[in-house]
């Protein structure tokens, strides 16, 4: 018999209908598997409690004969970045260590209503800041791949890393101690661990999920969006995060769409645009022969492919390194020992020296590196220079989506330029910032995206393939990722070591 913990979303949600199993066994399978995966440190919290009470209520409900919630005794994980009701939050900051919110974020609130159990809070990089999940105070995620698994490559047990800012949700996922995950992305954070760990994962239209009760990083950027191991998982989370929230001036007033029963991989009709500004110089062979496959993967799903021009491409990482670190230096400035969270106040301080306390103690350094660039860049002297111009360059960028989308229905590219990186290996800020190279254009026009494994490297671990769609075409990105889902037949798992 398959073990429960290996089935997604929709097995387990079907199988408690159809009394295959009880809610309380599948809440219990995952339980257990939770706690004896310390090792990844893929949680900061776990809440068993909240899932079998969840079991509870969907068991009950099928015994009663009852129509059941949407996702009645499905256990999930929920990123340490939405505020959850009585239970820790602190965006793997050090500042927010022991915050325990009076209020439940929306998309939680909306997942709660559908019946969903929480496993727990999931590990992140602080503020979500960060490609490689290194940067939380709580501790390094760890993948759960190993280069050289299943007997292809050479063996190497380095720890790698399993993506940012939502690496807790995505190595909690391959390692099949959760189903399926809330992520956010704010320049590619659930992509890039989606493709690192051989998972899928959509960001939606800017505004789709509320970001009220959502730690913030960049408002203009942040957006939720599910994380699961297959596109119709994701398309059940996303029906049940998605939807309009009047507690959040960018949500959209619009009907949320069935993306699950019209998912389709027929692309018939469709017309598929590959960038040419995405053939970045250097690229890895490994990296081209993927977006060549999965080119040929979308053809045989009866797509018609194009070529087609993003010429402000190379615009896109310095400037969103410029737009995010300024939100997050506004947005980061409410951490101040007064209100809420870590509070430290040498003797004799006055207010000025609790803040500057406050915040050296409570701040990692990539948080502080961002806060800083954020900070200079909206300065008297450098505003005109800096912000100004990178909001023309993302206008430019956006132009660039719409002219493409004047020919073609989606784009095809990679998702990131390399397979997973060892912890450690990639010390300079820089050279980090690069991973987010295919995947910020994307945010700063804020458009559905998302991420499908389509094979594997030389060393056995995953590579991703993304697909970028038009304004609020979630089901048209979606479909295109199920017929490469379809096509890649994605098999390949994690060898257990933790």
């Amino acid at each position: 018999m398959t073990e429960l913990t290996d089935l997604g979303i929709a097995a387990l949600r079907d199988g408690i209908r159809a009394k295959t199993f009880s809610a309380r066994e599948v809440a219990d399978a995952f339980i257990v598997k939770v706690s004896a995966a310390k090792a990844l440190n893929a949680f900061i919290v776990e809440t068993p409690e909240h899932a079998l009470e969840a079991a509870k209520a969907a068991d009950e409900a099928v015994a009663a004969g009852e129509t059941l919630k949407p996702l009645a005794g499905v256990p999930i994980g929920m990123k340490d970045l939405f505020a959850t009701k009585g239970v820790q939050t602190t965006a793997a900051s050090h500042i927010l260590e022991g915050f325990k919110p009076v209020y439940e974020s929306t998309v939680s609130a909306k997942l709660w209503d559908a019946g969903a159990g929480m496993l727990g809070k999931l590990n992140l990089d602080q503020f979500a800041m960060g490609s490689s999940n290194e940067t939380s105070y709580f501790g390094n995620v760890v993948s759960p791949w190993r280069r050289g698994a299943n007997g292809i490559g050479a063996r190497d047990n380095a720890p790698l890393a399993p993506g940012g800012s939502s690496g807790g949700s995505s190595a909690a996922i391959a390692a099949r101690i959760v189903p399926g995950a809330t992520g956010t992305d704010t320049g590619g954070s659930i992509r890039q661990p989606a493709a690192f760990t051989g998972i899928s994962g959509i960001k939606p239209t800017y505004g789709r999920c509320s970001r009220w009760g959502v730690v913030a990083f960049a408002s203009s950027l942040d957006q939720a969006g599910p994380m699961a191991r297959s596109v119709q998982d994701c398309a059940i989370l996303l029906e049940n995060m998605a939807g309009f929230d009047p507690k959040d001036s960018t949500s959209l007033q619009l009907p949320v769409p069935d993306w699950e029963t019209a998912l389709s991989g027929d692309l018939r009709g469709k017309k598929v645009g590959i960038p040419a500004e995405y053939r970045l110089d250097g690229m890895s062979n490994e990296i081209a022969a993927l977006w060549q496959q999965g080119i040929d993967w979308l053809k045989d799903a009866g797509a018609e492919i194009i070529d087609v021009s993003l010429p402000h491409t190379k615009y896109a990482l310095p400037a969103y390194y410029i737009i995010a670190p300024a939100e997050a230096s506004s947005n980061l400035a409410r951490y101040d020992g007064v209100r809420y969270g870590l509070r430290d106040l040498p003797e004799g301080a006055n207010l000025q020296d609790m803040y500057a306390a406050t915040r050296a103690a409570g701040f990692g350094e990539e948080v502080k590196r961002r806060i800083l660039i954020g900070t200079y860049v909206l300065s008297a002297g450098f505003y005109d220079a800096y912000y100004t111009q990178a909001q023309k360059v993302r206008t430019l960028i956006a132009q660039d989506f719409e002219n493409a989308f004047s020919i073609c229905d989606l784009l095809l590219t990679p998702t990131a330029p390399s397979a997973a990186f060892a912890l450690g290996e990639n010390a300079d800020p820089l050279a980090m910032y690069m991973n987010d190279v295919f995947t910020v254009p994307a945010s700063l026009a804020g458009l559905p995206a998302m991420s499908v494994p389509g094979g594997i490297d030389k060393a056995g671990l995953p590579l991703g393939l993304q697909i970028i769609g038009k304004p609020l075409d979630e089901q048209g990105v979606l479909n295109a990722g199920l017929a490469i889902e379809q096509r890649a037949g994605f098999t390949a798992r994690p060898e257990v070591w933790w």
